[in-house]
């Protein structure tokens, strides 16, 4: 069976130290970490279950959505290299009212640390990178 994680949650936005090995590491927590994929919204930072490219659908990002009136821009982490998102989700990311600026994780991860510290409304879905 597999284990759902979609409720770990770390109550409030934080910046990311470092990212790799199937995870990431979270600024000034002792150290905590999270395995796997993550979404860092205004509410916190969220286990994803998303593991790959094709696991980016609509679906992947409702909980993205629910926060729309808070994000003016969501970054998309696609892994290790930049790749283009697909094509049914880049329309509903537009019907929904959101911009996506798809690029790799590693970069993802930077931009979040400097749109964070800049107190600016981003989200990110960052798909982890082994």
């Amino acid at each position: 069976m597999t284990e759902d994680r979609s409720a770990a949650h770390l109550p409030r936005p934080v910046e990311i130290e470092s990212y790799g090995l199937g995870g990431f590491r979270f600024v000034g927590l002792d150290g905590l970490s999270h395995r796997g994929s993550l979404l860092a919204l205004p509410s916190g930072m969220w286990a994803w279950e998303a593991e790959t490219l094709a696991d980016l659908t609509p679906a992947a990002f409702e909980r993205v959505a629910a926060e729309v009136s808070t994000i003016d821009i969501l970054l998309v982490g696609t892994g290790r290299d930049l790749a283009p998102l697909p094509a049914p989700l880049r329309a509903w990311l537009r019907e929904v009212g959101l911009r996506a600026d798809p690029m790799a994780t590693g970069a993802a991860v930077r931009t979040w640390n400097i749109l964070l510290g800049e107190r600016r409304r981003v989200a990110a879905a960052l798909l982890a990178v082994s």
